[in-house]
């Protein structure tokens, strides 16, 4: 059953925004060099490496040209000359989206070339590198690496670098107060010749990511007025693109057609991925917003054409919403279908993005403290050595002390090992259930459902899907708040409980929907469990401020009767008997295909 996203938008529904520049790490410190700013008077391949490293994203079709002219006189360049182009070359392959070689090209720039400075900045941007391809573990790990090699990091300029990777990591972590705290120590330590506009546009990263950002907001403006003074063409579309998505957040659809437009040649000309995709959806949403189906459905195809094969993304998924709902209004209902189809593959593929950076995330802290605890472990193990040594020479009283130092450092180490295992069980239990209703996640659902089905088709046994979509829930949010949307999906959960037996399993899917998986069920009982599912959830009130806020629910009903053992059958099935009861009036219960072909209705 298709649902239009009321979810907040995350960090990585506008990587293409803002952060989508910003992921790559260095890529808007075009400056990042001693000499870059000496390239007019210095001579030679060197002042002309400088220059188009300068120059990259400041006039970046002229750095393209460079890197070209560059790479023809490469056998004539030093090894340290060589090193450079091969950092830059990596660098523009980063951009172009190809993150897998690039990969390997910084790797081996980070290996071999034996500059610091040039490590370091190859090391941001594979950090950013990690961020795209979602290898996060490998993300995280290198930025808790940076972050302890960030005090023994002398070079102002290194250390500036590694201040903007910390804050980016830490916004794409979710840890919105850190990630201000990082860009407000490099508004404080810029270095000669380099401008506000990083820290700042940092700044409004962590806080568009925090929800704290509107259109009006002078640090947004600040932040746009800095970089366009700086010449930082990228850093400068980044931050127009984050205006002109608040400005679609505050329901100006025409303001923010009216920036894209101004922005086209602009994005045009420095051809970055992330900025020409995301500025299509946007701008797919704003003709959607304004009746413009037409120039919505062109805007969103165009976004999907320039994708990415096997792309998983907000912005795909908001691009297949568009198409989908311009589709159905104009009563294309295949077509619609189709669209509705990818749009659940992308919608599906964002969530579990999501729980794999939030474990990442986890993971390498916990690898790090892992780290941290072996290494007092080994201090530990090499000072009760000395002591053995020690106690050769001294006398009986001396041994007693050695055993006691003994104890108690086992008794510590015991005590770590103890939290570290008390915190992974609970990281583990976490990871299984939904944090806002304590139900079952949409991922571990699935798992648990498809192996319940396997034991239960060896069984001969019968089983019921039942999917739960609450009615107008959008319009609860938009007239209540959020705090109340979650208050009603808490009390929907409370009411399904009751009427669910041990054995059965329960789960959220996303937004507002439920799964429910009936095991050792006829069709029958299913459907008697289903509607009196419905009849509670009608009956049930929330109160708001002395008013009643109501609500009622949509339900489908598969069975494996006739839709097999297989999950993705029941789950087809059971979307479908969805969408006919919310297509035929909803606050009722649909029984997907009863046996003879037709589908079976019960409620009002």
């Amino acid at each position: 059953m298709f649902r239009p996203s009321t979810r907040s938008r995350p960090w990585p529904a506008w990587a293409g925004t803002l952060l989508g520049a910003f992921l790559l790490g260095a890529f808007l410190l075009g400056a990042f060099l001693p000499s870059a700013h000496a390239a007019a008077t210095d001579n030679g391949a060197a002042a002309t490496l400088d220059q188009a490293e300068h120059i990259r994203t400041k006039d970046h079709p002229r750095f393209v040209q460079m890197l070209a002219q560059l790479q023809s006189e490469s056998p004539g360049l030093s090894k340290t000359e060589q090193w450079h182009l091969r950092y830059l070359q990596a660098w523009e392959t980063t951009f172009e989206g190809n993150y897998v070689k690039s990969q390997q090209q910084l790797q081996d720039v980070i290996d071999h070339s034996g500059d610091t400075t040039l490590a370091i900045k190859a090391s941001a941007v594979l950090l950013s590198n990690f961020g795209f391809t979602r290898r996060y573990v490998e993300a995280f790990t290198l930025a808790n690496r940076l972050t302890a090699e960030l005090p023994e990091v002398k070079d102002p300029l290194a250390s500036y670098l590694l201040l903007f990777n910390l804050s980016q990591a830490l916004n794409f972590a979710g840890q919105t107060e850190l990630a201000i705290k990082y860009a407000h120590m490099m508004e404080s330590t810029v270095p000669a010749g380099e401008s506000l506009c990083e820290p700042l546009s940092m700044q409004v990263a962590a806080l568009y990511n925090g929800k704290r950002l509107t259109a009006s907001s002078p640090l947004l403006q600040r932040a746009i007025d800095t970089c366009v003074a700086a010449g930082q063409k990228v850093a400068a579309n980044s931050m127009w693109l984050v205006l002109g998505s608040l400005y679609m957040d505050e329901n100006q659809p025409e303001k923010t057609i009216a920036l894209l437009d101004r922005l086209a040649p602009s994005i045009s000309s420095n051809h970055f991925y992330f900025h020409m995709l995301s500025s299509q959806v946007e701008r797919a949403r704003a003709y959607a917003k304004l009746g413009k189906d037409n120039d919505a459905r062109k805007a969103a195809l165009a976004a999907l054409a320039m994708s990415h094969p096997n792309d998983i993304s907000e912005w795909l998924m908001t691009a297949y919403e568009v198409l989908y709902q311009v589709e159905k209004k104009q009563g294309h209902n295949a077509a619609a279908l189709a669209y509705y189809e990818q749009y659940v593959v992308q919608d599906k593929g964002y969530l579990n993005d999501i729980s794999a950076r939030t474990l990442a995330y986890v993971t390498a802290q916990q690898q790090t403290l892992a780290q941290r605890l072996e290494t007092e472990r080994l201090s530990r193990e090499n000072k009760i050595l000395q002591l053995q040594q020690a106690l050769v020479t001294k006398a009986v009283e001396t041994g007693r002390l050695y055993i006691a130092l003994l104890l108690l450092a086992l008794v510590t180490i015991a005590f770590w090992l103890l939290r570290l295992k008390r915190s992974q069980l609970r990281f583990k239990r976490l990871a299984r259930l939904d944090g806002l209703t304590g139900i079952f996640n949409h991922q571990h659902f699935i798992g648990e459902a498809e192996r319940a089905l396997r034991v239960l088709e060896k069984k001969g046994g019968g089983a019921c899907l039942i999917s739960i979509d609450l009615d107008h829930f959008k319009h609860v949010n938009d007239t209540h708040g959020h705090a109340i949307g979650d208050t009603v999906l808490k009390h929907t959960v409370t009411v399904c409980k009751h009427h669910l037996r041990p054995a059965d399993l329960f789960g959220r899917l996303g937004g507002e929907e439920f799964g429910i998986l009936l095991l050792d069920c006829s069709r029958h009982q299913g459907t008697l469990i289903a509607d009196r599912i419905r009849l509670a959830i009608e009956a049930t009130r929330v109160e708001v401020d002395g008013s009643v806020v109501s609500f009622s629910a949509s339900i489908g009903l598969a069975c494996t009767d006739a839709a097999s053992y297989n999950l993705q059958h029941l789950c087809r099935e059971a979307d479908a008997a969805l969408y006919i009861a919310k297509r035929t009036g909803r606050n009722r219960v649909i029984v997907g295909n009863s046996g003879d072909g037709d589908s079976s209705r019960f409620g009002t």
